[in-house]
């Protein structure tokens, strides 16, 4: 159809696959808008846990994608979140590369989640167990320095 949407997921279960994914050069990767699941708030995009600087590292420059929209969880979280949330609900999704957490949450909707929301993203407080799972995958030093909330799909 000319362009295609979609929403990559973060993670060290994703490594792998985005290394794949971002050596196909047939990809027209000029024609893809790319969304991300969730971001911390309050965390820099210099912090090696921003999965904005993830998703710009890992997807976005070795790819090549031009049109992307990154939550940016250090400003303001509800304009962040309304922007992105306009441009995501303008048309399909074509595709999206997720994964589902060790607890069962997808992006950090853990359970139990709410499944009732019409909004495209949300503000989430993270559980213990969320947070001991980033803090067990590496990315933080220790467990207060892992956030306590997050803006989520």
């Amino acid at each position: 159809k000319g362009h295609a949407r979609i929403v990559a997921a973060t993670g060290a279960s994703q490594f792998d696959f985005l290394a794949a994914l971002t050596a196909k050069k047939e990809v027209p990767w000029d024609q893809v808008e790319m969304f991300h699941l969730d971001e911390y708030v309050g965390l820099p995009i210099t912090h090696p846990a921003s999965f904005r600087k993830y998703l710009v590292e890992r997807l976005i420059t070795p790819a090549g994608i031009h049109n992307h929209h990154l939550l940016d969880g250090e400003g303001d979280v509800s304009a962040t979140m309304k922007a992105v949330g306009a441009e995501i609900l303008r048309e399909p999704i074509d595709v999206a590369f997720v994964g589902i957490g060790e607890n069962g949450h997808l992006a950090f909707n853990d359970p139990p989640a709410d499944f009732d929301t019409e909004e495209p993203y949300i503000l989430v407080q993270l559980d213990e167990a969320c947070r001991r799972q980033q803090l067990g995958e590496g990315w933080f030093p220790t467990f207060d320095d892992v956030p306590k909330s997050d803006i989520s799909m």
